[in-house]
């Protein structure tokens, strides 16, 4: 194939593409990957993982390009779905969640001080201070369920402890920081 990315006709790419010709691949890889990756790495946070799923992304385009409907959307369109959905499904996986839930708590708030560019020190609003009060067994739950993102039977598993103690414990430990507060 002699056209350059650019000058490749969107049609002219889907038939090269259903008719499997690796050239036309390169040619997508070359005039679209940035787009894709910068909506994955978005999603993500993570330059490697958005590597990797952008390779899948390629993948599940080349493998489901029958599937493109020109009647329903632009081409570019349904790639980006494509990759949107790679990196949700990503972050659905076990190995992204269990690293994401080993930040501590300081990790987490900086992440957000850096993505929403404001100078907010979680010691400024008085919530670490708050939840120090806690008995050492409430703390380590309110840690996992509202700022790791754990879920009840997520953080019964972690802490080897029973989901009715895990419930029973949260459930008290929101009653106590809400009359600490009132």
């Amino acid at each position: 194939m002699s056209k350059k990315a650019t000058n490749i006709d969107q049609d002219e790419l889907v038939a090269l593409l259903q008719k499997r010709d690796e050239s036309a691949l390169s040619l997508l890889y070359d005039k679209y990957s940035l787009a894709l990756f910068g909506v994955i790495f978005r999603l993500l946070g993570d330059k490697k993982l958005a590597e990797e799923q952008l390779q899948e992304c390629f993948l599940k385009i080349w493998n489901g390009i029958d599937t493109y409907d020109p009647k329903k959307g632009r081409l570019f369109t349904w790639m980006m779905m494509i990759a949107r959905n790679s990196a949700i499904d990503a972050t659905r996986k076990k190995a992204f969640r269990k690293n994401e839930k080993t930040d501590s708590l300081d990790n987490h708030v900086s992440v957000i001080e850096k993505a929403n560019r404001i100078d907010l020190n979680v010691d400024h609003i008085g919530i670490k201070e708050v939840i120090r009060k806690l008995n050492t067994k409430y703390v380590k739950i309110i840690d996992l369920l509202y700022f790791q993102g754990y879920s009840q039977s997520e953080a019964a598993e972690y802490l080897d402890l029973p989901l009715g103690t895990v419930k029973t414990r949260a459930r008290t430990a929101i009653k106590f920081l809400k009359n600490l507060l009132s």
